[in-house]
């Protein structure tokens, strides 16, 4: 397998200084509509999550966005998980959004900050039952001796919950990213991509073209 010989151009587009939003929050809007009008992702919430250890080893992972405004950028998980411990001890983050078949990425560093018990219990009870069920039966990230346990244990608690309401557990819950650093990513023809960085300054974002 030559993976060296794989080349690929981009082209679908360019990213000019004066097609920007001023605000960071409008012009992830305006490419995630675009993103989702496009029909050429499955999910274009997905977003890579990086995170950092208290020894200061990274790992990642795919979450799903579930809403956004000027406060942040919210996904909800076990907190007792591998990113809920690293988040405990370092709340910096970063999220990432892969949207090649548009020749896009966002790239955003913030502090992940935990979410309020209300805001947990209404996300947490808008969604399906099997999924509550779910994250109840799961003790996300602990080691389990077969996949035959944790369906036998997640098939009792669905008889259980079966006719009454789903208690959320106190460990689930959501985060709200605050951003503090955005960069916008277009493809372009023989790799002199278009990269944009928003960084917060007071009140304000300064817009600086980077280099590709």
């Amino acid at each position: 397998m030559d993976l060296q010989a794989m080349r690929r151009e981009y082209g679908l587009g360019s990213l000019h200084r004066e097609q920007l939003e001023a605000d960071p929050i409008k012009q992830f809007e305006k490419w995630m509509q675009q993103a989702i009008d496009s029909n050429l992702l499955s999910d274009p919430t997905a977003m890579t999550l990086a995170t950092v250890d208290a020894e200061h080893v990274p790992s990642q992972r795919i979450v799903l966005l579930k809403g956004y405004d000027h406060t942040g950028f919210r996904f909800y998980t076990n907190k007792n998980s591998h990113k809920g411990q690293d988040i405990s001890k370092n709340p910096q983050v970063a999220l990432h959004f892969a949207w090649l078949p548009l020749e896009r990425q966002i790239s955003i560093i913030g502090s992940a900050i935990p979410l309020d018990d209300e805001d947990n219990d209404r996300y947490f009870h808008s969604r399906p039952k099997e999924s509550q069920v779910a994250a109840l039966a799961s003790q996300q990230s602990r080691p389990v001796e077969s996949r035959d346990i944790l369906e036998s244990h997640y098939q009792s608690l669905l008889k259980d919950y079966e006719n009454t309401e789903v208690p959320r557990p106190q460990s689930w819950g959501g985060y709200s990213v605050h951003p503090q650093q955005f960069e916008f990513w277009q493809g372009g023809q023989h790799r002199l991509h278009d990269r944009y960085q928003y960084s917060k300054d007071r009140e304000n974002w300064r817009i600086t073209r980077l280099q590709p």
